[in-house]
């Protein structure tokens, strides 16, 4: 998968651009608040159809402006695909609309046809940030690789929002309609344990595989599932995940009636970063964490590939610093033969580094092509 061309209009600090990437490895540099993270969120936009920061859609348009565009030519193993996305300002608030091929599609139409792994500083509180954070990981991930996945988890949100309601409903519960929420919520929230399951799996494997070719097989790094509720002897069979939820959901319903809230179900799930078989985030430096992240990134790339099989776009914002000059080097060698990559940094790396990497500078929402020549 590579991106062909990039239109941006009224995006972020980008009034317009339009740029024609090559493939290989885009190193761009330049200046805080120039626009190089908005460069990456435009293209992870249109792979995800989310922005991977924006607290407020209305905030990926340029001040002063009423709409944003972003739009790109992406050439994919089934032939070019154009995609967009507009952002209206609608009051307060903004509203996208997405096209895919010249026709409007929904959202769920338009998840999936570009593929894109990312990397952002904020990624690194992975390891020792709260649950929601690594459940949004997986569930980015696995949507990207699979549509349905997608389908199960809107539809068993929505269950829960609606369980949530009844359970604070001031008029009391009614037990009917709560037992059919949990008939629907174990049907589906079993395919979403399952499905974690079996990802987290493949998800350490390749981790780990790629930790080691980093740092050297020990300490070991891994990844461990801690779904909710826990399936007995870590069977995550469809029956044994049915049967384990449908237990679950029973036994907290005291507890439920007290609290309010559902509290048993994916929607409480966990993944652990361990290394040494210790909790990453409690024992491991700041160097070591951001090493697992990376690992993790690579080895979700490769997962990616496999399920859509072809590689996809990979987004790294700021992925060399506090790498020391040997790290740097190393990292940016196992990235040398992906088909598309695109790197920010504030300053270039020296030439070894760089390899074979095109480079740009960015300067005030303009893309130019750096004096640091391509070495490769």
């Amino acid at each position: 998968m590579r991106v062909q061309s990039l239109d941006l209009a009224n995006f972020r600090n980008y009034a317009a651009l339009h740029f024609s990437p090559p493939g290989g490895v885009c190193v761009f540099i330049g200046d805080n608040a120039q626009g190089k993270s908005n460069l990456l969120e435009a293209l992870s936009l249109l792979a995800t159809g989310k922005s991977f920061r924006a607290a407020r859609e209305s905030d990926l348009i340029r001040a002063g402006t009423p709409l944003a565009r972003v739009a790109a030519r992406v050439g994919t193993k089934n032939g070019d695909v154009t995609a967009s996305c507009l952002i209206t300002r609608v009051g307060e608030g903004a509203r996208k609309r997405f096209v895919r091929n010249g026709r409007t599609v929904a959202y769920a139409q338009f998840l999936g046809g570009i593929a894109a792994v990312t990397f952002m500083p904020s990624d690194l509180a992975l390891v020792s940030g709260p649950p929601a954070l690594r459940r949004r990981f997986l569930n980015a991930a696995l949507s990207q690789a699979d549509r349905t996945y997608y389908r199960d988890h809107a539809a068993y949100t929505k269950i829960v929002v609606q369980k949530n309601a009844l359970l604070k409903a001031a008029s009391g519960v009614e037990r009917a309609l709560l037992s059919t929420y949990n008939q629907q919520l174990a049907a589906v929230g079993s395919q979403l344990l399952c499905a974690r399951a079996r990802y987290v799996q493949r998800l350490s494997l390749s981790a780990a595989e790629v930790h080691a070719r980093w740092v050297g097989a020990t300490p070991g790094f891994s990844i461990r599932y801690a779904p909710s509720p826990a399936l007995p002897a870590g069977d995550a069979s469809p029956g044994a995940a049915l049967a384990a939820l449908e237990r679950a959901l029973e036994a907290a319903l005291p507890a439920e009636l007290v609290r309010k809230s559902a509290l048993v179900g994916p929607h409480r799930d966990d993944v652990e970063f361990l290394l040494a078989g210790e909790p990453l985030g409690r024992f491991g430096s700041q160097g070591q964490q951001r090493t697992a992240v990376l690992a993790v990134k690579s080895a979700e790339y490769a997962l990616l590939a496999a399920a859509s099989g072809e590689p996809p776009l990979l987004l790294l914002d700021d992925v060399l610093s506090e790498l020391d000059a040997t790290r740097q080097r190393t990292f940016m060698s196992s990235i040398a033969d992906c088909e598309q990559v695109f790197v920010t940094a504030t300053e270039a790396p020296d030439a070894p580094t760089l390899g074979g990497a095109h480079v740009y500078e960015i300067v005030d929402g303009r893309v130019e092509a750096s004096a640091h020549a391509k070495t490769g």
